[in-house]
């Protein structure tokens, strides 16, 4: 089934990011569906691909020209004098002769001056002409091929801004979660450093804890880090700066994909798939080289016809016209060789594109079946790392349980902490890697467009944002603006 087509760098002062997850409030987070709509608009390299396209339809009305009838219309208007001076041989005579007249030029000599113009009519319609015909062929099938090319970039675009979406919403969890693990190691390490003071541990202890609370500041700064990037990863796909979107509700359907079964998902990419149909059409364009190639061995015939009028201002000279309507044939006998060769280099550029066909063919089975198993993997994924959090909080309490009564020491706090808030970062990638997932996997079965993002839209909380709050002087920063749009020639 064929539808038809449709680093921001902030110079910054070191980090003063505040990152939040709250009531949306008065102000409306950005949503997928929203920012999507953005980047089909405003991303530069579909607004190229587009643009490439259309160039692509152009040149076939320009092969399509020449097939048509040729004419043209031509005029001139011209003053001429001539003069005629004697030959050298009898100068001296004409001399004598000039003087016994009184004088001035030899009686034969000529000035003259006549004012022409003229103007002519030419027609001319190809009536055989194998190679321009199979140039509009090749051109008709670029536009095939470039048309999917057109599509796999807007779906591309669509899976890239889901990509920077969701990897915002990644970061922030994760960061949240370093958030409240260097929380609550400060915590420990405080209580550490009175318990010391009491002597009731040993310094080792308090050192213990003080290099895991640098170990998680670390990582939050680190977190807070990537939070950045990827709010401009996903600016610079848009060319808009979000101070909010809307976050991925708790209560996700995770599923596996439909159809369920793997070699349907095969099939779906082999009839759909941009990629693979474009490296067929190239296929297509390929053998239309191949005639246009072939064509430059055979005649061509062509009917003209022409029309001319001419006058003079000269005294006893009429003015002249002339037609003439024939046919004109031509056959090339022999081009150096250059003609075969042209045909062989054309045959062996269909056979490459033969074999770039079959590359990206089973490039496109192998991409999907492990898309379709990550998927499913993912399912199941999501729900251990959600039980391991259960898991990890039960075994931290019950650590902290036995740190009260000596049966537990500082470090298996520290340890059961730690795995605690890696448990909680952990299921927030596993969940995202599911959406991903998911969303790959219809791009490479071709399945992927603007109704897939709002289905994907629909899990996303109005109630929650995640925003990203940065220095003033970046907000000026204007590297993200292109500037007014190219417009076409008229």
């Amino acid at each position: 089934m064929h539808r038809s087509p449709f680093s921001r760098r902030f110079q910054r002062r070191g980090l003063a990011a505040i990152v939040g997850l709250a009531m949306a409030g008065n102000v409306h987070a950005a949503d997928l569906w929203t920012i999507a709509q953005d980047a089909l608009a405003n991303d530069a390299e579909l607004a190229s691909t587009r643009s490439g396209f259309q160039a692509t339809e152009a040149a076939r009305d320009v092969q399509r020209g020449t097939l048509l009838p040729q004419i043209g219309i031509g005029g001139s208007v011209s003053h001429t004098r001539t003069y005629s001076s004697p030959a050298q041989g009898a100068a001296g005579r004409v001399q004598e002769g000039a003087e016994e007249l009184g004088g001035g030029a030899p009686a034969f000599d000529q000035d003259d001056t006549v004012n022409s113009a003229g103007i002519s009519l030419d027609a001319e319609q190809a009536l055989y002409d194998p190679s321009r015909r199979a140039q509009l062929q090749r051109a008709e099938r670029e536009i095939d091929r470039d048309a999917l090319g057109l599509e796999a970039t807007q779906q591309q675009l669509l899976f890239n801004v889901a990509n920077a979406y969701f990897e915002i919403l990644r970061a922030h969890d994760i960061l949240s979660a370093r958030r409240a693990q260097e929380t609550a190691i400060s915590r420990q390490l405080e209580q550490a450093r009175e318990r010391f003071e009491v002597g009731l541990i040993a310094i080792t202890d308090v050192h213990e804890a003080q290099a895991r609370f640098d170990l998680a500041r670390a990582q939050r700064i680190a977190a807070e880090g990537a939070m950045q990037v990827s709010f401009e990863a996903l600016e610079r796909l848009t060319g808009h700066r979000y101070d909010s979107i809307e976050a991925l509700d708790e209560e996700v359907p995770i599923a596996s994909p439909q159809p369920a079964d793997r070699e349907e998902w095969v099939a779906l990419a082999m009839a759909n798939s941009p990629m693979v149909l474009m490296a067929e059409a190239g296929i297509e364009v390929a053998r239309s080289t191949l005639e246009v190639s072939r064509a430059g061995q055979r005649p061509v015939v062509s009917a003209f016809a022409n029309y001319g009028w001419a006058d003079t201002d000269r005294s006893g000279t009429a003015h002249q016209s002339e037609s003439q309507v024939g046919l004109r044939a031509s056959l090339p006998l022999y081009t150096g060789g250059s003609t075969q060769a042209q045909i062989r280099q054309s045959g062996f550029m269909l056979e490459a594109t033969q074999y770039d066909f079959e590359a990206q063919r089973r490039d496109t089975i192998q991409q999907v079946r492990s898309l379709f198993t990550r998927v499913n993997n993912d399912v199941e994924t999501v729900e251990a790392r959600r039980q391991a959090i259960i898991s990890n909080q039960s075994a931290l309490e019950a650590t902290r349980s036995g740190y009260e009564v000596g049966t537990r020491n500082i470090v298996d706090v520290l340890n059961a902490e730690q795995n605690l808030f890696n448990a909680i970062a952990e299921h927030a990638e596993a969940r995202y890697d599911y959406v991903l997932g998911l969303l790959q996997l219809q791009q490479q079965a071709g399945l992927l467009g603007p109704d897939s993002i709002q289905a994907i839209n629909a899990w996303l909380s109005e109630e929650e944002r995640v925003s990203l709050e940065l220095p003033d002087e970046a907000n000026d920063n204007p590297v993200m603006n292109i500037g007014e749009r190219p417009q076409a020639p008229s």
